[in-house]
């Protein structure tokens, strides 16, 4: 075979109706973990220059805002993720008309989605850092996180018909081109986060806005080569023509998985308020150096990128689900879903081995903060934290499979009931648990245990979606009780 043939077949799309059902997931996964690795190497880049060239006010303000951004950016990502599981179930079906007229729907809801979502997100911005304790009073922390945001906010377009086009390209088999325009994208995020921030001294000004420059550059190189490469979504003007049922057939798998991710978020940010609360003095203050803020901020980086091939490899689920629903091979989902859960213990235990190692001496602060901003306390609240997440991770990793099963195959219903349960669950453990273990207001002056008990939020909240899945997982996959509407 020829070198040019080598490369030919390398983004040939992958039939997920066909082979082996574990080897066909695996195969179609790997580029998608690699795409949410180079993802996270994305963030990271502004996470590392940022951590060690602001000052550690500064770098408070950027990771507070983690989970603000999250909360639009994960309703964005959720509602593209289910849209395409239509387009995923007709090229299972073999409907060329059906593809194009589901493309572009999805085109129009995504623009309207984007206008929605930067207005709100604008609007709501200043309500959302005052409920994350991050005020005025704490002048500069407070900056850093409200300019932060709102360049993040008016970017929101590019992050959403990224994710867009992505979806639509991992959904017809196409695993690699997503990969490749995303390892484009990083290197130009990194040029320009030194251009702006080192050269420049544009701050997290220049942060944001390398992140921003670089996903719209490479969404708009994305769509050109879809359009090209893929004969069967060259759109033409009575695809747009959908009748109201097409749109509200995509928004019912959309919206509610949409919907999962943001109230996912809105427990982070719940999460977020509390950790920001360690950092408070009893007159509500904040302390020298922000530690909670910034090892439980570095710690948190840490962790997203450590599951980023969990939630990949259970997105790769989502499209061989659903084309396989389309084609009505319903005991090969059971097969591959299957198969899929016992893999994610292998990627759990590496990966968790992998963070608690990087935990020694505090290493992985060492790439988000600069020397003077690792303290005995920042490592002490970051590894605290960690210890807690990475040895229940492979609840998460359940959870990310058995929701993309469950997505896949279009019961969409109950992804959203799976996040409300992972919301109440979060909710819960932050505002009892700690106060429980403290005996009262927690402050900078609270026990150490207080926090660990905080840090059981997630782990608990991952459980009671898992626990929201058992039912779809039993009832629609491993019985194969199916039927082509909402649960």
């Amino acid at each position: 075979m020829t070198f040019k043939e080598r490369i030919k077949n390398f983004f040939t799309p992958i039939d997920l109706r066909q082979g082996k059902e574990w080897k066909v997931l695996l195969k179609f996964s790997l580029p998608v973990i690699v795409s949410y690795l180079l993802q996270q190497v994305y963030t990271i880049s502004d996470a590392i220059i940022c951590g060690q060239t602001l000052s550690a006010d500064e770098v408070a303000g950027v990771n507070d805002v983690s989970s603000l951004i999250f909360v639009f950016l994960q309703f964005a990502f959720g509602c593209t993720a289910g849209f395409t599981v239509i387009i995923s179930d007709r090229i299972g079906n073999s409907d060329s008309d059906g593809i194009r007229r589901s493309f572009a729907v999805q085109i129009i809801l995504c623009a309207v989605i984007t206008v929605v979502l930067t207005a709100v997100s604008m609007l709501s911005l200043k309500p959302l850092l005052k409920w994350i304790n991050v005020t005025p009073e704490n002048e500069a922390v407070y900056t850093s996180a409200y300019t932060y945001c709102m360049i993040i906010f008016a970017g929101i377009f590019a992050q959403m018909f990224y994710n867009f086009i992505c979806s639509v390209l991992r959904s017809v088999g196409d695993s690699v081109t997503p990969l490749v325009f995303l390892f484009i994208s990083t290197v130009v995020n990194i040029a320009l986060d030194i251009l702006f921030i080192s050269v420049f001294n544009w701050g997290v000004v220049g942060a944001a806005s390398a992140t921003v420059i670089a996903q719209a550059l490479s969404t708009f190189a994305c769509f050109i080569y879809t359009f090209v490469k893929f004969r069967q979504l060259r759109l033409k003007r009575s695809d747009f023509r959908a009748e109201a049922g097409e749109y509200l057939n995509h928004i019912k798998q959309g919206v509610p998985l949409g919907l999962q991710f943001s109230v996912l978020a809105i427990g982070l940010i719940v999460l977020q308020g509390e950790v920001v609360r360690f950092d408070l003095t009893p007159e509500g203050a904040m302390v020298a150096g922000n530690p909670a803020q910034n090892g439980y901020g570095a710690a948190c980086k840490l962790g997203n990128f450590l599951m980023s091939p969990m939630n990949a490899f259970g997105t790769a689920l989502v499209s061989f689900n659903a084309q396989n629903f389309g084609a009505r091979e319903y005991s090969r989902i059971k097969r591959g879903t299957v198969q899929a859960t016992f893999m994610i213990f292998i990627f759990y235990a590496v990966l968790a081995g992998t963070g608690l190692l990087l935990t020694i001496n505090g290493a992985y602060l060492k790439l988000f903060l600069s020397a003077d901003k690792i303290t005995p306390q920042s490592m002490k609240f970051g590894n605290g934290y960690l210890y807690v997440a990475l040895s229940l991770y492979f609840i998460l990793g359940i959870l990310f499979v058995w929701r993309s099963a469950v997505q896949g195959i279009e019961k969409s219903f109950f992804t959203l009931l799976a996040g409300t349960a992972e919301l109440i669950a979060r909710i819960s453990v932050c505002f009892l648990l700690p106060r429980a273990i403290n005996g009262g207001a927690i402050n900078c002056e609270a026990s150490f245990l207080s926090y660990v008990a905080l840090c059981f939020a997630d782990p608990a909240a991952w459980l009671g979606s898992v626990l929201a899945l058992t039912y779809p997982f039993v009832k629609y996959i491993c019985l194969k009780k199916y039927k082509n509407t909402d649960g």
